[in-house]
C-alpha cells in the first residue's frame, strides 16, 4: 500500500513539528554566524509526488538558485533548498548584509554565503529528523547551481542516481526584523527510505 495515503492531519502535524524543531536549530545557528538575530517558520510542511516539485518553485524552465546534497546513512536521499533569485538577492541583502547588482552573476563571497546558509538548514533539519527517528541521517559537502529548476533536478538525478517519486517539501521563511525570506527545502529519500522514515515515526508499521 502507497504510504502516503495514510498520512493522515496529525501525521503530517508530526512531520510539520520536524520542520519547525529543525527551523529552530537553523535560526539559532543563523544568528550565531552573522550575529543578529534571525527567526523562522514553517508555514507549510506537505507531502508531493516528485514531477510536482518544479511546479511549486514556479515551473520547469524558471531560473532558481538551488543548494543540494546526498544524505547519507539509515535513510538515504537527496536534498535540495530552492530560491528564486529574488529570494536570493533578498537573502544576502537583508540576511547577510551583502548587496549584489547581477541576479545572474554571484561572487565567491556571495555563493559562499548562500551555500553556509542552505548547509545550515540542512543540518539542522537532518538533526531534527534522525533525533525524531533515531536513524542515522548525514548530509554530505552541498553544492550550489544556478540554473533552470528542470535541469537543476535532471542533474540530481544523474549526480545521486535514482530519486524516489515522493518528496517532502518544507517551506522557510525567513524573518530579520521586518525583512522576509522565503524558500523551499526538499528531501527526497531514495525509495526504500520514506518507508523506514515513517515507520520510525510511527506512522506506519514496518
Amino acid at each position: 500500500m502507497d504510504v502516503f495515503s495514510q498520512l493522515e492531519d496529525f501525521q503530517l502535524d508530526v512531520l510539520k513539528e520536524v520542520g519547525n524543531i529543525g527551523a529552530g536549530h537553523a535560526a539559532t545557528a543563523l544568528s550565531t554566524l552573522l550575529d543578529k538575530p534571525i527567526d523562522m517558520l514553517v508555514p507549510k510542511v506537505r507531502m508531493l509526488p516528485f514531477e510536482e516539485i518544479c511546479e511549486s518553485v514556479g515551473g520547469a524552465e524558471t531560473v532558481v538558485l538551488a543548494i543540494f546534497l546526498r544524505v547519507e546513512g539509515d535513510a538515504p536521499g537527496n536534498m535540495f533548498f530552492i530560491l528564486d533569485l529574488d529570494a536570493a538577492k533578498n537573502m544576502l541583502l537583508d540576511l547577510v548584509g551583502l548587496s549584489i547588482t547581477d541576479q545572474e552573476e554571484y561572487s565567491e563571497l556571495e555563493l559562499s554565503a548562500l551555500n553556509e546558509i542552505g548547509n545550515i538548514l540542512a543540518g539542522s533539519y537532518l538533526s531534527s529528523l534522525a533525533d525524531f527517528t533515531n536513524l542515522n541521517m548525514q548530509p554530505t559537502v552541498p553544492a550550489l547551481a544556478i540554473d533552470m529548476a528542470g535541469a537543476i533536478l535532471s542533474y540530481g538525478l544523474l549526480q545521486f542516481g535514482q530519486m524516489g517519486d515522493q518528496a517532502l517539501l518544507i517551506d522557510t521563511k525567513f524573518l530579520e526584523g521586518e525583512n522576509e525570506v522565503q524558500g523551499h527545502f526538499f528531501l527526497i529519500p531514495d525509495p526504500e527510505s520514506f518507508g523506514k522514515i515513517f515507520s520510525a515515526l510511527g506512522v506506519v508499521s514496518p
